[in-house]
Protein backbone atom coordinates (compact mmCIF):
# COMPACT_ATOMS: atom_id res chain seq x y z
CA UNK A 1 0.00 0.00 0.00
CA UNK A 2 1.79 3.58 -0.96
CA UNK A 3 2.11 6.40 1.38
CA UNK A 4 -0.77 9.27 1.95
CA UNK A 5 0.58 12.48 0.80
CA UNK A 6 -1.65 15.84 2.09
CA UNK A 7 -0.94 19.37 0.05
CA UNK A 8 -2.09 22.18 2.40
CA UNK A 9 -2.78 25.80 1.85
CA UNK A 10 -3.42 24.72 -2.20
CA UNK A 11 -4.08 27.93 -4.22
CA UNK A 12 -8.21 28.14 -5.28
CA UNK A 13 -6.75 28.53 -9.31
CA UNK A 14 -4.18 26.39 -8.88
CA UNK A 15 -6.99 23.21 -7.29
CA UNK A 16 -8.89 24.66 -10.07
CA UNK A 17 -6.28 24.40 -12.95
CA UNK A 18 -5.59 20.83 -11.44
CA UNK A 19 -9.13 19.30 -11.11
CA UNK A 20 -9.59 21.02 -14.88
CA UNK A 21 -6.07 19.00 -16.54
CA UNK A 22 -7.55 15.63 -14.39
CA UNK A 23 -10.79 15.97 -16.25
CA UNK A 24 -9.57 16.50 -19.64
CA UNK A 25 -6.96 13.81 -18.88
CA UNK A 26 -9.87 11.57 -17.94
CA UNK A 27 -8.64 10.89 -14.53
CA UNK A 28 -9.05 11.72 -10.83
CA UNK A 29 -7.05 14.69 -9.53
CA UNK A 30 -5.45 11.96 -7.13
CA UNK A 31 -3.93 10.14 -10.19
CA UNK A 32 -3.32 13.21 -12.22
CA UNK A 33 -1.18 14.77 -9.23
CA UNK A 34 0.61 11.74 -8.78
CA UNK A 35 1.70 11.45 -12.76
CA UNK A 36 2.92 14.78 -12.36
CA UNK A 37 5.15 14.49 -9.26
CA UNK A 38 6.52 10.89 -10.90
CA UNK A 39 7.53 12.48 -13.99
CA UNK A 40 9.08 15.32 -12.62
CA UNK A 41 11.21 12.94 -10.47
CA UNK A 42 11.99 11.49 -13.98
CA UNK A 43 14.06 14.89 -14.97
CA UNK A 44 17.04 15.20 -13.10
CA UNK A 45 17.67 18.28 -10.76
CA UNK A 46 19.70 21.35 -11.87
CA UNK A 47 22.52 20.39 -9.93
CA UNK A 48 22.66 16.98 -11.61
CA UNK A 49 22.65 18.29 -15.25
CA UNK A 50 25.42 20.53 -14.13
CA UNK A 51 27.21 17.47 -12.98
CA UNK A 52 26.70 15.60 -16.12
CA UNK A 53 27.36 18.69 -18.57
CA UNK A 54 30.45 18.92 -16.35
CA UNK A 55 31.45 15.33 -16.20
CA UNK A 56 32.06 15.55 -20.36
CA UNK A 57 35.14 15.95 -22.25
CA UNK A 58 35.75 19.15 -23.60
CA UNK A 59 35.20 19.73 -27.14
CA UNK A 60 37.26 21.22 -29.41
CA UNK A 61 35.92 23.17 -32.10
CA UNK A 62 37.99 24.15 -35.71
CA UNK A 63 37.41 26.75 -36.74
CA UNK A 64 36.94 28.19 -33.35
CA UNK A 65 33.70 30.42 -32.88
CA UNK A 66 35.76 33.36 -32.24
CA UNK A 67 37.85 32.37 -35.36
CA UNK A 68 34.67 32.59 -36.87
CA UNK A 69 33.39 35.69 -35.71
CA UNK A 70 37.00 37.31 -36.74
CA UNK A 71 36.23 36.47 -40.25
CA UNK A 72 32.75 38.00 -40.77
CA UNK A 73 34.14 41.16 -39.25
CA UNK A 74 36.77 41.00 -41.21
CA UNK A 75 34.54 39.98 -44.57
CA UNK A 76 32.51 43.43 -44.15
Amino acid sequence: MGKTLRIRNVPADVHDRLRSRAALAGISMSEYVLREIEQSLERPTRRQLFERIAALPPIQLDPTPGDLLRKARQAR
